[in-house]
């Protein structure tokens, strides 16, 4: 009996950590960042030739 109560314990922790560093990140607007990111081309079309550029 004792294991679950310390299981339950740590995994209190564990939720309550994440939470508070995901309203950390919210509140500091970080996603919006990697939003952009993911957005942006990672190779210049117009350089490739024709035939290698993906449709």
């Amino acid at each position: 009996m004792e294991i679950v109560i310390l299981q339950v314990f740590v995994s209190l922790l564990l939720v309550g950590s994440s939470l508070i560093l995901w309203a950390v990140t919210c509140r500091q607007r970080d996603l919006d960042h990697a939003d952009r990111l993911a957005l942006l081309p990672t190779e210049n079309e117009e350089s490739l030739p024709a035939d290698e550029r993906k449709v």
